[in-house]
């Protein structure tokens, strides 16, 4: 109980005096900059991943190991592989098996598992045959496997199924969704869309409410989802009734209470209301940042403000970034990765280059 209740200790203080760090790669080496471009870790490590919980796995040489995030070595480069920690969890490979580790680096005691998986919110998945259940931080037993496939956790649930039908489980293993759908989307305010026999509709609270004619439902964001119906899409509210007709040819999510739409091949920009506040006239668009901000597409990409103006020139390209809670493109805490000429680097919100630098490759902030 004392070791337990220290390694908590150890965890909570990296995670409050960690500082967000991000990976890149220069001369083919990895380091690790701050926020202001500066170098946090110089650029010395073969590879290496992105930090999670005060640590991150970096390669020298052909063996990997953990460094905190002033570049000192807390557990020493004697591993194979190595992963990110989890709840005080990492998975690492050493002489050709995988194991679990805690953040002193003592190996933990081994789940009855055919294949072990990293941790996400706190849970991990377990292998048996062609089943897949669930184990907690503790390494205990959740979920028994039984079922065919589980899909990654959203905020605290995940899409799994049984006998080819979907449901919802919780983080503790409990069905919140029954396994009754042909398809299922991410559980969002106890909702969810789900198909059963080629019908599409909403299921609210455990009931199945069906929205007649409708060919595709997207998840849910700000309370609010596009849909398609007669070949065009528009928005439904969480009770499944349309609160924007179908009238345009493609659709993202409503985000600062704007969502990005095409009509032809142009996108621009609606309110709540459907009413146009940028007009059409972009070959691409993404959702709007909290920082008021959307990456927006001619040649290349830009940055809007709420009125359509253009803040930051049309001179980068973007891609996806996959972060905790983040699955968009753009700024993210004033801060956007983009890429020019074959070379990556980080701007903030006035268009700023980081450092005044340019990487080989760069990757999220996190700590």
């Amino acid at each position: 109980m004392k070791k337990i209740l220290f390694l908590l200790i150890v965890i909570i203080s990296q995670n409050i005096n960690a500082q967000e760090l991000a990976l890149i790669v220069e001369k083919g080496k990895t380091g690790y900059i701050n926020k202001k471009g500066e170098f946090a870790i110089q650029p010395r490590f073969d590879a290496g991943r992105n930090f999670s919980e005060g640590l991150v796995a970096v390669r020298e040489g052909k063996l990997w190991g953990f460094v905190d995030d002033f570049g000192n070595w807390i557990i020493q480069p004697s591993l194979d592989n190595a992963k990110e920690f989890n709840n005080g969890i990492a998975l690492v490979e050493k002489d050709k098996n995988w194991r679990y580790i805690d953040k002193s680096g003592n190996f933990l005691e081994m789940p009855l598992s055919d294949k072990l998986y990293e941790f996400n919110q706190g849970v991990a998945f377990i292998r048996k045959g062609n089943k897949v259940g669930l184990i907690n931080a503790d390494l205990k037993i959740i979920a028994e496997p039984q079922y065919d496939a589980i899909k990654p956790f959203e905020n605290g649930y995940a899409k799994a199924s049984i006998n080819k039908k979907w449901g919802i489980v919780n983080l503790k293993g409990e069905v919140v969704v029954n396994f009754e759908y042909d398809e299922i989307g991410d559980f969002y305010k106890n909702v969810t869309w789900a198909k059963s026999n080629n019908i599409y509709g909403l299921v609210i609270g455990n009931n199945f409410k069906q929205l007649e004619y409708v060919e595709k439902i997207w998840d849910f964001a700000s309370d609010v989802a596009y849909v398609k119906k007669g070949g065009k899409i528009g928005f439904i509210n969480m009770t499944g009734d349309w609160i924007i007709e179908p009238k345009f040819d493609k659709a993202r999510a409503f985000s600062e209470n704007l969502a990005p739409i095409a009509i032809g091949n142009k996108w621009g920009y609606i309110d709540g209301s459907g009413n146009f506040v940028v007009e059409p006239k972009y070959s691409d668009a993404e959702v709007f940042s909290k920082d008021g901000l959307a990456p927006v597409k001619t040649k290349n990409w830009g940055f809007i403000n709420k009125k359509g103006d253009l803040i930051i020139s049309d001179e980068y390209d973007i891609s996806v970034n996959f972060a905790i809670g983040e699955k968009n493109k753009g700024f993210i805490n004033g801060i956007s990765r983009v890429k020019k000429n074959g070379k990556w680097g980080f701007i903030d919100t006035t268009g700023k280059l980081l450092g005044n630098k340019w990487f080989d490759n760069a990757e999220l902030f996190s700590k």
